[in-house]
């Protein structure tokens, strides 16, 4: 499973530090051209205690916000709910990355 932001830590200060609020996310992308529009998650990002959880997010909504309006009818609904997601801090997927990683 490869994640965003893990460089150098071992499992112990990764259990320690999701015990004091650290994150793992995912933020959405869209990207439409006239009928087709596309919605996917970006890879997951570890927001490490007190990290700024937007800042990640921002390629993935300036991809959203400039290609993703265009797909009918899907585009825009799909592009205001990515930047919603987004700019919100991401979607939170936490639990199931410590279920995965067996880190309870």
């Amino acid at each position: 499973m490869d994640i965003n932001g893990l460089e150098g830590r071992s499992i112990d200060q990764l259990e320690a530090e999701l015990k004091r609020g650290g994150k793992f996310v995912v933020y959405l992308w869209v990207v439409s051209i006239l009928i087709y529009t596309w919605k996917r998650p970006s890879a997951i990002y570890y927001i490490p205690p007190g990290g700024d959880r937007i800042t990640p997010g921002l390629l993935f909504s300036a991809v959203s916000f400039f290609l993703g309006w265009w797909g009918i009818p899907w585009g825009i609904f799909y592009t205001a709910e990515s930047l919603y997601e987004n700019f919100t801090g991401g979607k939170d997927v936490t639990s199931e990355v410590r279920a995965a990683l067996m880190l309870f």
